[in-house]
């Protein structure tokens, strides 16, 4: 089977966020190429040939697309390469190497995306979002990233209240469970020669009216307050879920521009960015996830944003036809 003029969907088989776009543009008989590029070179396989550009399609089972019928690529959360059993780890190694140089080269080649990967991995950086949006007149938190103990524990004596928040998503994976690590509160004498192990981010605490989630769709908008009702989810919303209570929200239009300044800086078509409001009703910038999850939110306070990014890959296609 193969379908013209897809939406190229490139995401883990249980992915209920991406479910709702792919639902959405379903309904409106958009064709969609789902794949996860993690099945490579196992069950998705790649041809592609270079003439005036790259011709050839992606296949998964009896689904196929051709490559110059992709209008538009929906990057969401693709797995790593799984190979055959019965190689080595050298030649895994090489083998991984390969396919996200000759698979992720590719799908990096076409047009259009939502957003490109390229600008997901930079966007991602914490250092280069906070930076730009302190560049663009944004407040952001004193920080400081650090391998230096002694440097930390100065920076966490130096303010009031410091908190320590991961530079990345990455979960911490043991033998038999899997812990997200949230925003926890740093005493500075605590701070011992573990800080050594990797770069850790200290940051200043900022005082807390409530929070706002804000997520972008090119240049559509929205955004849902969050209060925190009890003392955990005031640190880290994410780690007390059934003491937070959430609804529809208007940003200031001076944060607006700013927030769109931010991600043509950053060179995103979607983003969901956080903010801190304080009691003084100051607008606080902590970070933008440049493929956070919004699911939750649209059916906490409906939302329509899986509508909006339907839009936006529909848009696409057309304009590339």
């Amino acid at each position: 089977m193969s379908c013209e003029r897809c939406v190229l969907v490139l995401t883990h088989q249980f992915d209920p966020t991406a479910d709702y776009v792919v639902e959405e543009l379903n309904r409106r008989g958009v064709p969609v190429f789902r794949c996860n590029p993690g099945d490579f070179p196992q069950a998705l396989n790649l041809t592609a040939t270079l003439g005036e550009g790259w011709t050839g399609s992606l296949r998964l089972g009896d689904r196929e697309v051709r490559l110059e019928d992709i209008g538009c690529g929906y990057y969401r959360r693709p797995t790593v390469f799984e190979f055959p059993p019965g190689m080595s780890e050298p030649e895994r190694k090489w083998a991984a190497s390969e396919a996200r140089m000759g698979v992720g080269g590719i799908v990096s080649a076409l047009r259009q995306w939502l957003n490109h990967p390229a600008a997901i991995s930079r966007a991602e950086y914490k250092p280069v979002q906070l930076s730009v949006a302190s560049a663009l007149g944004l407040r952001v938190p004193r920080t400081l990233i650090t391998n230096n103990p002694s440097y930390a524990a100065e920076f966490a004596a130096s303010l009031p209240r410091v908190v320590y928040k991961p530079l990345s998503s990455t979960p911490l994976a043991e033998e038999d469970s899997v812990a997200m690590i949230y925003t926890t509160p740093v005493d500075a004498r605590l701070i011992d020669s573990s800080v050594a192990h990797t770069a850790h981010l200290f940051q200043e605490w900022v005082p807390k009216e409530y929070e706002v989630r804000v997520t972008v769709v090119d240049d559509r908008l929205f955004a849902a307050r969050i209060d925190a009702k009890s003392a955990t989810a005031l640190v880290d919303w994410r780690s007390d879920y059934e003491n937070v209570t959430y609804m529809l929200w208007e940003v200031p239009t001076t944060v607006k521009l700013s927030v769109m300044s931010l991600l043509d800086r950053l060179q995103l078509r979607f983003g969901t960015l956080d903010f801190v409001v304080t009691p003084a009703n100051e607008w606080v910038f902590l970070e933008i996830n440049p493929n956070g999850q919004w699911a939750w939110i649209e059916e906490e306070v409906g939302l329509p944003i899986a509508a909006a990014i339907a839009d936006a890959l529909e848009r696409e296609q057309e304009l590339d036809d």
